[in-house]
């Protein structure tokens, strides 16, 4: 094996915790450039849909048209189609529905109650692109008619929505949407991720000897100072043990309680340079441990298009026996 073989490093990933909304996974074998860089990816580079372009027919409403807009834009839209379309500032083809997804607006509020505008009432052209947690409401398919349609939001089928805006009697609004492909680093409403941090992971070592020297009540009373459950008290054998040290929020409360109880040094605590928590929550544009998977390809694209230029670079060094 060769020197630089013997330093080449294996990253692992071990996933603690999956939800629908969240994953949170350690990340180890490999240092803080590599973990920042899949953090920035995550935020900025994985590409989602949403509502892009606005053409405002009718805005009788207390909302100004950029408003609206803007609103619009933020909604996260289900997003897993976004690998099969195109940018369209890269695509130079006719057909637009490589790059383009209608959803349109047409509401009108005829009755003297206030109509709470929700995006369950998106008229949406493609099934595959609707709003997270969509349940379409009757103004929502679009028929002749049917903007008229006092809301049925609170039926039994369907689901609150996100607000957008409210009308009164004879206010009225008519919005064609044009969602488009884009990434986080073009604007925050295409970014698939509410949160995506990441700390060092803990590595607690508990000093026996001090902790002999505690009475029962003492033991338990540090077992449970740290607002997090990373120890434990066990009953049977008298001791106190580590039970999640990847909880661990370095708040510091379980160094202070060995402090106030005499026994300073009593457990140490040190962050692991080469091993990252991540807590990665999404906004239901795409499940989580896609948003991972998928940032991973683009890191692996954008270091393989490094690699190239670099043999490039190389290759011309060679040649010219620098």
């Amino acid at each position: 094996m060769t020197a630089t073989q013997g330093k080449q490093r294996v990253p692992t990933v071990e996933v603690q915790e999956l939800t629908s909304e969240m994953i949170r996974f350690v990340l180890r074998g490999t240092d803080t450039s590599l973990a920042n860089a899949l953090r920035r990816v995550i935020i900025a580079e994985v590409p989602t849909i949403a509502i892009d372009l606005v053409e405002v027919i009718e805005n009788s409403s207390c909302l100004c048209d950029e408003f609206l807009a803007h609103r619009l834009g933020l909604i996260p839209l289900i997003s897993m189609k976004a690998s099969d379309m195109e940018f369209p500032y890269e695509y130079a083809g006719d057909d637009d529905t490589k790059t383009d997804v209608s959803i349109d607006l047409r509401v009108k509020c005829v009755t003297n109650e206030t109509e709470e505008i929700t995006s369950n009432d998106l008229i949406c052209a493609d099934e595959k692109v609707v709003p997270v947690g969509y349940a379409r409401t009757t103004r929502g398919r679009g028929l002749p008619g049917d903007e008229t349609t006092p809301s049925d939001a609170n039926s039994e089928n369907s689901s609150n929505g996100i607000l957008i805006v409210k009308l009164r009697k004879n206010q009225e609004v008519h919005l064609r949407c044009v969602a488009r492909k884009g990434t986080g680093r073009d604007h925050a409403k295409w970014q698939p991720v509410a949160t995506a941090v990441y700390r060092f992971e803990p590595e607690i070592v508990i000093d026996e000897n001090l902790m002999a020297r505690l009475t029962e009540d003492e033991k338990r009373a540090f077992a449970s100072s740290s607002p997090a459950p990373v120890f434990k008290y066990n009953e049977v054998t008298k001791k106190v043990e580590i039970d999640t040290p990847e909880s661990y929020a370095y708040d510091g409360e379980c160094l202070k309680k060995a402090e106030d109880m005499g026994v300073p040094g009593l457990v140490t605590i040190t962050a692991k340079q080469d091993a990252f928590v991540f807590t990665v929550e999404s906004t239901g544009a795409i499940p989580p441990e896609d948003i991972v998977s998928r940032a991973l390809e683009v890191l692996m694209r954008k270091l393989d298009i490094t690699k190239g230029e670099l043999d490039i670079v190389r290759s011309e060094q060679e040649a010219q026996g620098v």
